[in-house]
């Protein structure tokens, strides 16, 4: 396996802005407003891995996986793609290269598969948009081999999405990003519509998958029972920063960030093994004013003045990249 990444982010920002309308802030003078939705995250993926961010609801996992793909034009940083920049100051040819070598797989296969479309249409799209199939024949056996690569009938491709349940849709959907052969997948949380038995279809479909073919993930998901059984590893996301970046086995058996520490104690002991925890503590700040210095502070137990005016930065400490004063000067 190549040492170098398939994928590195640097320094990634997404800022939207929320204000009102002109007319409302001049009449009720209020200033613009803006949401940091991601602030300054890098990391990398190795080829044939998968990376998985997690956090709570909010914290920007999402628009990550929107800038990878290009939904979301970063406010600022890069993307690389197999050394390559991902931004639009890239040529239309190679743009659209770049883009039949990653593709999306979305939350909802509810909403994101056409309901007038039928299968053949709806996973032979981007085969007719990348000039990857012949004639009406020669589409119809390649989507047909699609759809049994993921636990389908070749025979499906005259059915509507209302004819599947939510399980069989989500595999449409594996299909269709995987019609292109791309090498890199974005998997914004793929499972969390789905009853917990066909998660682990679905799941266990996509860990086939890439060691059949070779895949790199990076997998979103706040349900840290699927990230430990998918992710090699884990970035952990708290109001569109990066806390602790580690492999999955460190990560759950000495989580150091007090972040992450909580997450893990959120998760029901089914062992019952007594081990003291730590409940989560307060609310998720408003991202239209977040706090100084370390945005986690206000809920931290192992807070001091220097977590409220400095913000910490992401490094390596003991094999494992944390931002946290507390761990740095080993408070913790």
């Amino acid at each position: 396996m190549s040492t170098t990444p398939l994928v590195q982010v640097r320094d990634l920002s997404k800022t939207f802005d929320v204000s009102a309308p002109w007319l409302n802030r001049v009449v009720e003078r209020q200033p613009r407003q803006f949401v940091h939705a991601v602030d300054g995250v890098s990391f990398s993926i190795q080829r044939g891995t998968t990376l998985a961010l997690v956090g709570e609801s909010g914290c920007g996992k999402s628009t990550v996986a929107r800038l990878l793909v290009g939904l979301y034009a970063p406010t600022r940083g890069d993307v690389l793609f197999d050394g390559q920049a991902t931004d639009r100051s890239q040529g239309a040819a190679d743009l659209r290269t770049l883009h039949k070598r990653m593709q999306m797989i979305f939350q909802d296969p509810y909403a994101s598969l056409n309901p007038r479309w039928r299968v053949l249409d709806i996973v032979g799209e981007p085969l007719r948009e990348h000039g990857l199939a012949g004639d009406l024949p020669q589409l119809t056996q390649r989507v047909g081999e699609l759809l049994s690569s993921v636990g389908l009938a070749a025979n499906d491709v005259l059915k509507y999405p209302h004819q599947f349940s939510g399980g069989q849709r989500q595999r449409i959907s594996i299909a269709r990003a995987l019609a292109t052969e791309p090498e890199f997948l974005v998997c914004d949380e793929p499972t969390s519509a789905l009853d917990v038995s066909v998660q682990a279809q679905v799941l266990n479909i996509m860990k086939d998958l890439q060691q059949s073919r070779g895949l790199t993930y990076l997998f979103i998901s706040h349900n840290l029972a699927v990230v430990r059984h998918v992710a090699h590893r884990v970035g952990v996301m708290y109001l569109g920063r990066l806390v602790e970046v580690a492999d999955k086995q460190p990560l759950f058996s000495n989580p150091r960030h007090p972040y992450t520490r909580m997450l893990l104690d959120a998760i029901p002991d089914v062992h019952m093994s007594g081990r003291a925890r730590t409940p989560v503590q307060g609310e998720v700040p408003n991202p239209l004013n977040p706090p100084a210095g370390c945005a986690f502070h206000p809920r931290c137990p192992h807070a001091n003045a220097r977590c409220s005016a400095e913000r910490p930065k992401l490094q390596a400490v003991q094999g494992v990249e944390v931002a946290c004063h507390a761990v740095e000067e080993g408070r913790i």
